[in-house]
């Protein structure tokens, strides 16, 4: 077995069902707790943590958790971006908990909900980010996103200081 192998073992990817709120907003907020994402300038205070299944109605957005053995460890979705052009998504709250990180959930995760925004009719995709969360950053690069010099939209996320898109 590889050694992140155990990591992915019998997990899920599903979308986010009602019930799934406050694990989501516990995730949500230890992730961001821990890469110093605190304060009103950061998707912590957005008032959708606290009902991410209601904040993501399709057929224009979708969220999306990874499950293992009934406990849902990490999410992720997409949405139109906020005063954004037209056919322009927002990769959003995609964060993982330290047991899922580095089992290549991420980028099946991260696919998902790509073809989710594909399916949607987004042509674009975009998100934010912080420069210190290395691993996330190295992900999104993988999967084709490239840095742009100035957010897009108006998110309300000014604290955030690393901005990337990918065509879809």
């Amino acid at each position: 077995m590889m050694a992140n192998e155990g990591k992915s073992r019998h997990c899920i990817i599903r979308p986010a069902r009602r019930e799934d709120n406050p694990a989501v907003a516990q995730i949500i907020r230890q992730v961001m707790t821990e890469f110093g994402a605190v304060g009103c300038d950061y998707s912590i205070a957005d008032p959708e943590v606290d009902a991410m299944y209601q904040a993501y109605p399709a057929p224009q957005a979708a969220f999306f958790v990874v499950e293992r053995s009934g406990t849902v460890l990490g999410c992720g979705g997409m949405g139109p971006l906020a005063q954004g052009e037209p056919g322009v998504c927002e990769l959003r709250k995609m964060y993982f908990l330290p047991a899922l990180r580095g089992s290549g959930l991420g980028t099946k995760l991260l696919n998902v909900i790509l073809d989710a925004a594909r399916e949607a009719g987004y042509r674009q995709c975009y998100l934010e980010t912080l420069e210190h969360m290395h691993q996330a950053r190295t992900l999104y690069r993988k999967r084709g996103f490239i840095s742009i010099d100035a957010p897009m939209g108006n998110t309300g996320h000014s604290a955030c200081n690393s901005w990337m898109v990918k065509s879809l």
